[in-house]
């Protein structure tokens, strides 16, 4: 099973990169994602700092 954990491909905690990681998919994808969250709709950084104190180390 599976199990989403920080990446060691960090920009800042590793959030982006672990969720790249569990999805197979292309950490730069997520992080534009995220990046279209924040500016978008304002709840990107807090969901990313939550995302950071909740997920444990990869």
């Amino acid at each position: 099973m599976k199990r989403l954990t920080k990446s060691y491909d960090r920009k800042l905690c590793g959030v982006c990169g672990g969720i790249a990681d569990y999805f197979n998919i292309d950490p730069t994808i997520v992080r534009l994602i995220w990046l279209l969250f924040v500016l978008c709709f304002g709840t990107g950084i807090l969901a990313y700092i939550i995302a950071a104190i909740v997920m444990p180390e990869g």
